[in-house]
């Protein structure tokens, strides 16, 4: 397995690098990462790595969790130091530790041994990446006793209960074995054992058993109960395990076994037959994700006591809420922000910490929020299934032609075809010739989307944005097209670049016209091809393929239809000098884009950037004055020196590429927001404060609309105040696999994302990626009630 992985890595390395690389040359990974486990203490346990020399480790790639009872990590998990700052082809900026690491994980003992799970993966300067390791080890404790009810609690009686059922609660369960992964997975009945008895006539008690190397979601569950007169309440989870998760993200599962209490809101006090429906999902570790499983179990509830239900459940059959609400002081408030502020890394990476997941709704009585559990994921098409996320991609695509860096290239190609006064057969080629390349483009980046996916990258449409390389070629891009259009060069006879792309005659320019419209397309995304893309993202590669062609095909449509439509290409206006004096004002949206994307650039890799991009802008203006000047007077051998100008200005994109990210900007801006992090998220939600989350990202244009419009408005920072919340922004213009996650983690497709997170633990509402000033207002005054 290790041989085979490591080959298929080494088939993505530069072939430059692989020609001197041997593979046989590597260490074996547990000598070049040697790791010890200790306790130092009752209350900490400290991990170390000893990095060979020419080896290196990845910081976010290392965790570590006990897999039985005999220690409770807290809730910080595992703590690292900061580690060297890094750029890295497969991750983006990282941060990687060499020589040495040690890392505290704080906690309880609550036996004299413990088995820890650790996981990490790092690679060798030569360019070969270890895959991910996962070790179990056996560490010697402090004895410490195990935590008991406390008596008199509400679920006092179910640790007695816990034991008549065979154990007492998480972590009584049979130890994860190392190795359990390596086999076949087992039957979901075997993998996830569920069982429920009565505790007494008030509560329920439910137990889940996962195998050796299973885990289960607490944030993936609902409940649901069948019996007249009593519904279930919010089920009471103890404090699980943090988890980064490969395909939900940051969560918190149950490695063992686990008693969950059920309480039961009566209107009849007398004994009842009931039917408990649960609904949950699991993993094998490192291994496959099961689809959700149902289970119902018949109960036979004695006689109870017939009480109001809390507001908070009121009206609730399926809840999956932790009951317990935040209840922080401004001081806990203050001691987050300041802690967030300072950059302290104690927070647990699972950024809703104890507040667990969405599995159904909960209502108040009002028509205020009656199924948040509906709210808390962004819209996406499930309802209409494939037919609606078809129709939407093609209205997104179709709406795309208005965008101003598609604009220019759809009417010089409708006006050229105008111009030459081609027969029907004609103008139905060039429709056709066009929209291929357009489907083309779409598919290929739809492709290397879902390919990215597929192998754990947490990629949306338009990470191409997020690689300053590409963002440097477009603005090249975006500048010759400009010069074209004024007259700078010309190319083929008469017709300058921009015009020729429209008007020329072979099928070669019809094709890459479509491409070059799909390019320029790429900052130009409308938010509300979300639901479109989201679907696509869950579903099978031929049915997202299908998606992408019909984004594609809306936006084709305009020139197909007048290719195929004689009563629309009839009523094109008339060939005239008119049309000259447009192809030079339509030069002017593409210098805007070409700035616009400039600053984007310079957000992301600083003013070095901009000023190398700008001297590949000037540099390929000469070369393309050069080129036009050689055409006039002949000859091959004058246009040599201007080619070798323009491969100087095209190797400036290469260049930029290479360029360092900037160090990050303060933990404060003057809009009063503060940087995303998990642990930052955390934290403020601990201590009861509602928080507003922005993810932004300079290259998104519906980004910096809403931002402009809504987020720096006085009536969006009057409900800040109002409220108590906290803006918490998160800029994914560079590749982040912290905002990753959270994206993933909401089934966004991309940017923008906005989450707001209420003050008293309850699950984050999405809003609409269109936002305007009333639905933020509303939103946050929600949150703080």
């Amino acid at each position: 397995m290790r041989t085979t992985t490591l080959a298929l890595t080494a088939l993505l390395a530069p072939a430059s690098t692989l020609a001197a690389v041997d593979i046989d040359d590597l260490l074996p990974v547990d000598e070049a990462f040697v790791l010890r486990a200790e306790a130092t203490a009752p209350d900490r346990i400290e991990l170390s790595w000893t990095i060979a020399d020419g080896y290196y480790l990845y910081r976010h790639r290392m965790g570590a969790e006990p897999v039985d009872g005999g220690f409770q990590a807290g809730p910080g998990g595992l703590q690292l130091p900061a580690g060297k700052r890094h750029t890295d082809e497969f991750f983006g900026e990282v941060e990687t530790y060499r020589g040495r690491v040690t890392g505290t994980l704080p906690g309880t003992a609550r036996a004299a041994r413990t088995e820890l799970k650790i996981r990490y993966q790092g690679c060798a300067d030569i360019g070969i990446c270890y895959p991910p390791q996962t070790r179990t080890v056996a560490v010697t404790l402090p004895a410490a006793p195990p935590a008991a009810a406390v008596a008199g609690s509400p679920d006092a009686g179910f640790a007695a209960l816990g034991q008549a059922l065979g154990s007492g609660g998480i972590g009584s369960g049979a130890l994860a074995l190392p190795g359990a992964t390596d086999a076949l997975p087992l039957p979901e009945e075997q993998a996830f054992a569920f069982e429920a008895i009565a505790g007494d006539g008030d509560t329920l008690l439910m137990r889940f058993t996962p195998a050796p190397g299973y885990y289960l979601y607490r944030d993936r569950s609902s409940f649901k109960l069948e019996a007249e007169g009593i519904r279930a309440g919010a089920p009471r989870w103890p404090q699980g395990v943090p988890h980064n998760d490969g395909y939900f993200g940051d969560v918190v599962v149950y490695f063992d076994q686990v008693d969950v209490p059920l309480p039961l809101h009566r209107s009849h006090a007398g004994p009842r037959e009931a039917t408990l429906t649960a609904t949950f999902q699991g993993c094998q570790d490192e291994g496959i994700c099961y689809p959700p499983m149902t289970r119902s179990v018949r109960v036979s509830l004695p006689a109870g006591t017939v009480a109001a239900a809390p507001a908070a459940d009121a009206g609730a059959d399926a809840v999956d809420v932790d009951g317990a609400a935040n209840t922080g002081t401004e001081e806990d408030v203050a001691t987050a922000l300041a802690k967030l502020a300072a950059g302290d890394p104690t927070a647990s990476d699972d950024p809703v910490g104890s507040v667990p997941g969405t599995g159904a709704a909960t209502a108040d009585g009002s028509d205020a929020i009656a199924d948040n559990a509906v709210r808390s994921t962004p819209p996406a098409p499930a309802r209409g299934g494939l037919a609606l996320a078809l129709l939407l991609a093609l209205a997104g695509g179709l709406l795309l032609n208005v965008m101003p860096c598609v604009l220019p290239i759809l009417s010089l190609k409708v006006l050229g075809l105008a111009q030459g006064g081609a027969s029907r057969a004609s103008a139905r080629r060039h429709a056709l010739w066009y929209t291929a390349g357009v489907l083309v483009a779409f598919a290929v980046i739809g492709l290397v989307v879902l390919a990215l996916r597929a192998a754990g990258q947490a990629m949306g449409w338009g990470f191409q944005l997020q690689q300053p390389g590409f963002v440097a070629a477009l603005v090249l891009l975006m500048a010759a097209v400009g010069l074209s259009l004024s007259g700078v060069f010309s190319v083929g006879g008469s017709a300058n670049l921009g015009h020729g792309l429209a008007a020329r005659t072979g099928p070669v320019g019809d094709f890459f016209t479509g491409v070059l419209a799909c390019v320029v397309a790429s900052p130009c995304i409308a938010p509300f091809m979300g639901g479109a893309l989201a679907f696509a993202f869950t579903a099978s590669p031929a049915v997202a393929l299908l998606v992408f062609l019909a984004l594609g095909l809306g936006l084709a449509l305009p020139f197909l239809l007048v290719g195929f439509v004689p009563a629309l290409a009839d009523r094109l206006p008339r060939p005239g000098a008119w049309m000259e004096t447009l192809k030079q004002v339509l030069a002017f949206p593409m210098y805007l884009t070409a700035i616009w994307l400039a600053w984007v650039l310079g957000r992301q890799r600083g003013v070095d950037a901009m000023a190398l991009v700008a001297v590949g802008v000037a540099v390929m203006a000469l070369a393309l004055w050069w080129l036009e000047r050689a055409r006039i007077r002949g000859g091959w051998l004058r246009r040599l020196p201007a080619i070798a100008l323009l491969l100087a200005a095209l190797s400036s994109a290469w260049m930029v590429g290479r360029l360092p990210a900037p160090a990050l900007a303060a933990a404060t801006a003057e809009d009063g927001s503060v940087p995303y992090s998990a642990g930052g998220l955390r934290s403020l939600r601990e201590a009861g404060t509602p928080v507003f989350v922005n993810m932004t990202a300079d290259w998104c244009v519906t980004c910096k609309a809403n931002e402009r419009s809504t987020l720096s408005s006085d009536a969006f920072r009057d409900a800040l105040r109002r409220t108590g919340a906290t803006y918490m922004v998160g800029d994914w213009t560079n590749v982040d696999p912290e905002i990753s996650a959270f994206l993933e983690r909401h089934r966004a497709v991309g940017v923008p994302l906005y989450v707001v997170y209420p003050g008293d633990g309850g699950e984050g509402e999405v809003l609409p990626a269109m936002l305007d000033r009333g639905t933020a207002v509303a939103a946050l005054e929600r949150a703080a009630h």
